[in-house]
């Protein structure tokens, strides 16, 4: 169904001086071609020695394991075919700004016999107690290929899984994992061993080992087993699911089919040698994998502006004025003006977690309010002058046209303020146009950063006064669907949902760690803001699977009324919430002053609603 709308205002020329990058020399897009891709993608051939493969990745690895702040970008592409081998496996460790992806039309045509891995980080200077977690594993991309788990070489325990200990913003897609023990939590370094992932989609996977991830979305794939719930498990069209119906003694959240999906585009080489990119089609109730789906399309990659870190702004609306799709290879870009998708079912491609970052109050990417647009694998940074925004999705009360079957959509698309720098933005992510997915997003106001704030006692009250969001996500659009929508930290609502018939297939929020005083944390004579606040004349929402957590870490004292603030009606629908005390502050209420406080005699321990509105 087609909608029409007001919409954005027509589009401009405009200009930017974007960070420099070295390029690979131009080659044509034919039959033997490889496309330049830029200085940081590096497509691997079967062909090539294991050893080679191996030195390559593991020196890049060794560069971006601790460089979580640091501006290198990288994406390892594999042609179809095998690597690897019983004896000599190719075993992967993915660090920082780093994808990892098969360039087959499937996943089975591309086989790493091996691993593909992220182990916890050990930050702590005490070898008696080493602080080796997964809570700060952000940032990597792993999908379409096959990995026969071959732990051979390694340590004993190494041997047992293939582990995947990662937290927000890191996607796994179009994967299968055989031979072998998936655990998305590294049992193997010293302890806490900590995790908050995370995201699955499109994929199949073997015994899996939840093991400490205290949240993780997985969505139309299959699964052989599950273990260990911990505190917010959805499952979302997903063969092999287990069972919500022990909640909350078992908080798994499991529905049969997600109502509304679109996977992500990704690139492939085709039967001759070229490059094309697949879009998939938006589709309405599915589960399991689509790894045969003929529905979307298939472009070729001549009909893509393959942009790197030197381009201009103005050049890149112009190629997209002109018809071009856009292919953004892995660097760190300065955004001074918008970026702007004017054109219907336009594609923003991101490689190698390709970062956007907001110069002089820019907003990075601004989208029309047209059906069809997808924007997948970017990271939008704040800069250090405020913006309104960092990426907008249709001008409020501007005339378009929608369409619920061909929706916008917002893949692996994750958002920052402060951490490399200081960061200053109203909005992160603001969504006015109606029939929008956001399939897995991370918008983050950073609880930590290297911005060169004092560490003494007014260390975080640095932070509150400079690096500034007042909103995560607001959501103005009506017929808008989340699945895996993460916010954190953002000193108003994180999460403001005004548009009708709006649905979330998990929430995961982290309130703000640093106010000072109550007296900062109040949203006029209530205590503190909800995590997720949908507006008082709403008159339909479901939230599937919600979790709102507080670490009040500087002034343990704080207050927030409730974790979720919902207009009593029965039309608004919460099925499986929670929140949980962290060690510091006190949540009074999950909801609507319904449930008992997450408070410090509760440190660590969910306190779950099973469904708001109570059902009879």
């Amino acid at each position: 169904m087609t909608r029409l709308r007001r919409s954005a205002a027509p589009a401009v020329a405009l200009g930017l001086a974007l960070a420099a990058a070295p390029g690979l020399p131009a080659s044509a897009h034919g039959a033997a071609g490889t496309p330049s891709l830029g200085s940081n993608v590096t497509v691997f051939d079967p062909g090539m020695p294991v050893a080679q493969i191996q030195a390559t990745l593991d020196a890049t690895y060794a560069k971006q394991v601790d460089n979580e702040m640091g501006t290198a970008r990288y994406a390892y592409l594999f042609k179809p075919g095998t690597y690897g081998t019983a004896e000599q496996p190719l075993q992967i460790k993915v660090g920082y700004y780093t994808e990892i992806t098969g360039l087959g039309a499937k996943p089975g045509d591309v086989v790493i016999n091996g691993k593909v891995e992220a182990y916890n980080r050990c930050l702590g200077t005490d070898p008696a107690n080493p602080n080796c977690i997964a809570l700060v594993n952000f940032w990597r991309t792993l999908s379409n290929l096959t990995v026969n788990i071959n732990g051979a070489g390694q340590d004993g325990c190494r041997q047992t899984a293939n582990f995947w200990a990662v937290s927000q913003a890191v996607s796994l897609r179009r994967t299968q994992f055989t031979g072998g023990t998936l655990s998305l939590m590294d049992y193997c370094t010293a302890g806490p061993q900590y995790a908050s992932g995370g995201f699955i989609a499109n994929s199949k996977l073997p015994a899996t080992t939840n093991g400490s991830q205290q949240q993780w979305l997985t969505r139309n794939s299959e699964v052989e087993s599950w273990s260990n719930a911990v505190w917010n498990q959805v499952f979302a069209g997903v063969k092999g699911a287990p069972s919500e119906a022990d909640f909350p003694a078992t908080p798994y959240t499991t529905l049969e089919t997600t109502p509304v999906s679109r996977e992500k585009p990704f690139l492939f080489v085709d039967g001759k040698g070229r490059y094309q990119v697949r879009v998939p089609a938006a589709k309405r109730d599915t589960s399991g994998t689509s790894w045969d789906d003929t529905a979307g399309r298939t472009l070729p990659l001549s009909d893509f502006y393959v942009a790197k870190p030197g381009d201009s702004v103005s050049k890149i609306n112009l190629q997209l004025a002109l018809g071009k799709n856009l292919l953004l290879t892995p660097g760190v870009y300065d955004i001074a003006r918008s970026i702007e998708v004017r054109r219907p079912n336009t594609v923003v491609l991101g490689l190698g977690h390709a970062t956007l970052t907001a110069v002089n109050g820019a907003i990075p990417i601004d989208v029309a309010n047209v059906p069809g647009v997808v924007v997948a694998g970017v990271t939008i940074d704040a800069g250090l002058k405020e913006s309104p925004v960092l990426l907008r999705v249709g001008q409020r009360h501007g005339l378009g046209f929608s369409s619920a079957a061909n929706p916008t959509t917002l893949s692996d698309v994750y958002f920052r303020v402060g951490g490399p720098h200081i960061g200053k933005t109203n909005i992160a992510l603001e969504v006015n146009s109606d029939d929008v997915l956001i399939d897995h997003t991370w918008v983050w106001r950073g609880d930590h950063g290297v911005e060169g704030f004092t560490n003494g006692v007014n260390g975080d009250t640095d932070r509150w006064r400079t690096n500034t969001g007042r909103y995560g996500a607001v959501i103005n659009g009506d017929d808008v669907t989340a699945t895996g929508l993460f916010v954190e930290h953002f000193q108003k609502y994180n999460t403001v949902w005004n548009g009708e018939r709006g649905t979330t297939v998990l929430y995961q929020n982290e309130l703000p760690y640093d106010p000072p005083t109550q007296a900062d944390w109040m949203n006029g004579s209530v205590e503190g803001y909800a995590g997720y606040k949908v507006g008082d004349r709403v008159r339909s929402h479901k939230l599937y699977g919600g979790g709102v957590y507080v670490f009040n870490q500087n002034n343990p004292s704080i207050h927030t009324e409730n974790g979720f603030e919902v207009p009593k009606t029965p039309g608004v629908k919460l099925h499986h919430i929670m929140t949980v005390n962290l060690s510091a502050g006190v949540i009074d209420h999950v909801v609507n002053g319904v449930g008992e406080a997450a408070d410090m005699t509760k440190v660590g321990q969910p306190v779950f609603v099973t469904d708001y509105p109570a059902i009879p």
